[in-house]
């Protein structure tokens, strides 16, 4: 939820935002109008009772209408417009929020080719979390497989950004857009890497983002940067706190 926070308080846009921590997932009746619900609740909605399969474990529980809208019945869940239409997918949730926003250069403005470019930078994105987030599920008993595959993707990723930053100013051109608001939260969640650093040497494996700062030194130097922008503060608060920057 991060990115969207981030940019609708950059943007200007008034967004309602229902959430509670990942443990507390479970004690949620989610639906357009979700609320928190007692184990006696639970009892009478089991019928809306949906098995976790990925990322929680044990019950969530969901209304008939928030799967409607939601057919993966992921979280997070973007509703849309009058018709509360679904929204799924954090950065299809991002851009969601960055077309309402009053400063419309965050999602290229006018500039269909240059939205396009920021999209191209929101799927690398995309794909680097979906490596890291297995990588992050399964850092209490790792694998040397997925070590091995997550800090490929991670060299692929961040060359990548490390080249644009060499030569723009922000990632996808010369302004501030999604694509490093994207970025910064998703980064900020992979480093939470380094809370594991004991289960990792237990394996004789060393942090994957342990030369960050020295071999992408634009790249970090961005993320630090809009880490300490008073929007993404703000949202991100104390999370980073632990991390030396």
């Amino acid at each position: 939820m991060w990115k969207s926070i981030i940019t609708a308080k950059i943007g200007g846009v008034d967004l309602e935002v229902v959430g509670d921590k990942p443990s507390n997932m479970p004690n949620w009746l989610w639906d357009f109008d979700a609320k928190p619900i007692s184990e006696e609740d639970k009892q009478e909605l089991k019928s809306f009772e949906i098995k976790s399969k990925r990322g929680f474990r044990g019950s969530l529980y969901k209304t008939d209408g928030f799967i409607e809208q939601h057919p993966f019945g992921t979280v997070p869940a973007g509703f849309v417009g009058e018709g509360r239409l679904g929204v799924f997918e954090s950065n299809s949730i991002l851009r969601a929020v960055a077309r309402e926003c009053k400063d419309k250069s965050l999602y290229g403005g006018s500039d269909l080719n240059f939205t396009s470019r920021i999209d191209s930078f929101l799927d690398a994105n995309l794909v680097f979390s979906r490596e890291f987030q297995v990588y992050l599920l399964e850092l209490e008993d790792i694998t040397t497989y997925t070590y091995e595959r997550t800090k490929a993707a991670y060299e692929f990723y961040l060359d990548g950004l490390e080249k644009a930053l060499s030569l723009t100013r922000f990632i996808a051109g010369d302004k501030l857009t999604i694509a490093d608001i994207s970025f910064v939260c998703e980064f900020a969640q992979f480093l939470r890497e380094g809370h594991y650093l004991e289960q990792l040497e237990t394996k004789n494996l060393a942090l994957i983002s342990e030369n960050f700062q020295i071999d992408y030194p634009l790249t970090f130097q961005h993320f630090k940067t809009l880490c300490n922008q008073e929007e993404f503060l703000d949202v991100m608060g104390s999370y980073l706190d632990w991390y030396e920057m």
